[in-house]
């Protein structure tokens, strides 16, 4: 049959779980707007959990307690970049499997995936402990900020593997279809977040006044509580991923299927690796410049949190909804998804912008308070640079599209020419002519770039020709 001609998808595997949703049928703009919305919902409280630790921290701590915290995030973020590359291989066999109706191999899928995950996420956090005063001390983390630097990092070491675990289960959730699960951990655990932040700063209720390292206890505990109430959830309601019995075997990862997440999932995963080397490396940049054009850095950064919200959550929906009907082979499908997912995500960001550029000084002077030196310098940033995630939305939609069908150097390869040759080497040559202005104008410059080479491979590039399946032992039987 050939690859571009739509099939009927084959008759679903006995043993189906519930929670998950067919992606491959009724209309492409309604079903993803439907999929996407809890995710978008999800990745706001997100957003709103890190501005609210933020507002304790700036607020009870100063501006140095907020540039510590900055520095230790852009770390913890790197962190999370591992688990996603390889979560979102995963969740692309996963999706694609779905698509096919093959729920054995969309569970070994997640068997394999879960399995690696806990030895790797245990493994990162010692290292991780180990080594927060040397990571800082790479990122030219000010002096001054050092000490709370490592004090919130190490604490929040010990938070990435319940965050590394709760990843994996809820991205592999999205491949079957399943958003609304994910959203609800996630209001539980900025539910839980944002109440122990100020209990642990402060100290209060009897809790120990822990300063900036009660902002990561907050975090930690908020991340184990939310995994063991995840995978309560996903055998209580018989969720599609959930392993019985013999299954849990699968834990021990496959050969086949770890050699497939582990090949796609290092590219996807350097591709996050290149966005943060370059906010690290831009980060480093800018700590030479000042506390308070770190700390308006810092929370500047908050505003863009919400402002990708969009482009996040709709490239995910994209990446789930792709990826199924890549398995069921319906082409035509796949590129009636790619189109209306940069139309929403044009239509969705361009009005976030907007009220984010009205609103801009009272949101900001949440973070650093109406006097702080450091706000005006925050709104030059935001009106600067906020616009160019218009075009970084169009290039998340493209990559989400041609990575479920297994495309992920061409995405890594432009991330990195993007991020690098164009950002950094802009910023190295403007900066001479135009001070700090340069760090904040090849922003735009450099997201132009993307979507232009982005658009330029999904028309040309071979992406189409590629593949993630895996034979299943019922397919070899068969």
């Amino acid at each position: 049959m050939d690859a571009e001609s739509p099939v009927a998808p084959p008759t679903a595997a006995p043993g189906r779980g519930h929670g998950g949703r067919d992606l491959t049928s009724g209309p492409i703009a309604r079903t993803l707007l439907l999929f996407a919305l809890p995710t978008l919902a999800a990745n706001i409280l997100q957003s709103l959990n890190g501005s609210i630790n933020a507002i304790w921290v700036g607020r009870s701590l100063g501006e140095v307690a907020l540039a510590a915290t900055s520095n230790s995030n852009l770390v913890m973020f790197l962190m999370l970049a591992a688990v996603f590359g390889f979560g979102l291989s995963a969740t692309i066999l996963v999706g694609q499997n779905m698509g096919r109706r093959d729920i054995e191999g969309a569970r070994r899928a997640m068997g394999t995936a879960v399995g690696l995950f806990v030895i790797a996420s245990v493994a990162i956090a010692i290292v991780g402990w180990l080594a927060a005063p040397a990571i800082l001390a790479l990122l030219a983390t000010p002096p001054d900020a050092t000490p709370l630097a490592a004090a919130y990092l190490r604490v929040i070491f010990i938070a990435l593997p319940p965050l590394f675990l709760v990843t994996i289960l809820t991205m592999g959730m999205r491949g079957t279809g399943d958003a609304m699960t994910p959203f609800v951990i996630m209001i539980l655990n900025v539910a839980l977040d944002s109440g122990l932040n100020p209990v642990f700063i402060r100290g209060l209720f009897g809790a120990p006044r822990m300063g900036i390292a009660g902002s990561a206890t907050a975090t930690c505990i908020a991340a184990w509580i939310s995994l063991v109430v995840l995978v309560v959830l996903i055998y209580a309601r018989d969720l599609t991923i959930r392993l019985r019995g013999a299954e849990l075997r699968w834990l021990l990862p496959d050969p086949a299927l770890l050699g497939v997440i582990v090949a796609k999932g290092i590219p996807i995963g350097l591709q996050m690796f290149v966005i943060s080397f370059a906010g690290l490396a831009m980060m480093g940049l800018i700590n030479h410049a000042g506390v308070d054009v770190v700390a308006a850095y810092g929370v500047t950064l908050q505003l863009w949190t919400y402002i990708q919200m969009p482009a996040l959550a709709i490239g995910a929906a994209v990446s789930a909804m792709a990826a199924q009907n890549v398995g069921a082979g319906l082409w035509n499908r796949v590129d009636g998804i790619t189109r209306w997912g940069i139309i929403v995500n044009l239509a969705v960001t361009a009005a976030l912008i907007l009220l984010v550029t009205l609103v801009d000084r009272p949101v900001l002077s949440l973070f650093l308070g109406g006097s702080s030196p450091a706000l005006p310098i925050a709104r030059h940033i935001q009106l600067v640079a906020s616009w160019s995630f218009l075009m970084f939305g169009v290039t998340l939609v493209i990559f989400g599209t041609v990575r479920a069908n297994g495309s992920v150097i061409a995405p890594l390869v432009i991330l990195f020419v993007a991020m690098f040759p164009v950002r950094l080497g802009a910023v190295f040559a403007l900066r001479p002519l135009i001070g700090n202005e340069a760090f904040w104008w090849t922003m735009p410059l450099s997201s132009f770039a993307s979507m232009l080479m982005a658009i330029g491979y999904y028309r040309a590039g071979g992406w189409r020709t590629l593949h993630m399946k895996i034979t299943s032992p019922r397919e070899a039987r068969a």
